[in-house]
């Protein structure tokens, strides 16, 4: 009877511990980063400190919010700031109409820039470089010299005090350059093999559009969809000049409308733009990674 000969397990090794050569090479650069740090440390304090300063003034009371020296937490805190918002103006319709046009553009901008940067990138069509070459330049334009004329074009089709000259533009591309660019981009850094085997098996340009680029472009469509939501939603001049009803305010146009009812009350002031902010601030921290993601894959291609 032959006897199997027991195995001894190996002593497992310990994981390696850094020595003192890696500890001193990671206290090295720690050290040699810190001219870096410092600077970036004391410039973000600069640009978040207005903002924590409207936050905590939004709960203070009338005498606490311009007291020297200032206290960032309000005490005692009190909600009769964003009470005395709500109801000296329709806050909540404001609100939804800051919604409503910041998501229909959105849904706009994604389509129209999704669509024209496929075909710029993936359509082999005659003098496309040339259009595309008009297209950077229309980037060049400012917002305030087509104005006139636009405004004449939405007055003379009954556009005015609608919400269409807000919304509808976006589909078509309007004002979307940027969009475009940064969807060719993106597009354009998908390797062709992926196509040319969708057609192979007999997808089209729609198909292959629908069905392969647009799930792999999520991070730009997402980077897309934050920049436009953002001004959109922050957008004063537009709402401004095209509506005149009241009750289709916007929250930036409302917020004006309130400062002149309360010219020296700063408390409510601080409530009503904390909350116009606060949406987008969420919005940002939710997407920041896929944000990120996007801007870094879109620039790596010509």
């Amino acid at each position: 009877m032959s006897t199997i000969p027991l195995q001894t397990a190996r002593p497992t090794s310990a994981p390696p511990t850094p020595g003192p050569r890696r500890l001193r090479l990671v206290s090295r650069r720690g050290v040699s980063a810190i001219p870096l740090y410092v600077p970036l440390i004391i410039a973000a304090v600069f640009f978040v400190l207005p903002f924590v300063w409207m936050i905590s003034g939004a709960f203070k009371t009338p005498s606490d919010v311009l007291s020297f020296p200032p206290k960032l937490i309000p005490h005692p805190a009190t909600l009769a700031n964003f009470r005395t918002a709500a109801g000296d103006v329709p806050l909540g319709r404001y609100f939804f109409n800051s919604a409503f046009i910041a998501i229909v553009s959105t849904i706009g901008a994604l389509f129209s820039s999704s669509l024209v940067g496929f075909g710029f990138a993936r359509v082999r069509g005659r003098g496309r470089h040339i259009w595309f070459g008009v297209l950077l330049a229309t980037m060049m334009i400012p917002y305030y010299v087509t104005i006139i004329p636009t405004f004449s074009l939405y007055q003379s089709i009954g556009w005015l005090n609608t919400y269409l000259p807000l919304t509808v533009p976006s589909f078509l591309g309007v004002g979307g350059g940027f969009y475009i660019f940064l969807m060719r981009q993106f597009f354009l850094g998908i390797p062709r093999d992926l196509f040319e085997a969708a057609r192979i098996d007999g997808a089209g340009l729609l198909r292959s559009y629908l069905q392969i680029a647009l799930p792999l472009a999520r991070p730009a469509l997402i980077t897309v969809g934050l920049f436009q939501f953002v001004a959109s939603w922050n957008d004063f001049f537009g709402p401004l000049v095209y509506l005149s009803d009241s009750r289709m305010y916007t929250l930036p146009v409302a917020i004006r409308f309130f400062q002149g009812l309360h010219t020296a009350d700063f408390g409510p002031m601080m409530a009503m733009t904390s909350l116009t902010v606060l949406p987008v601030l969420i919005l940002f921290l939710v997407a920041q990674r896929f944000f990120v993601q996007g801007i870094a894959t879109t620039g790596s291609t010509g």
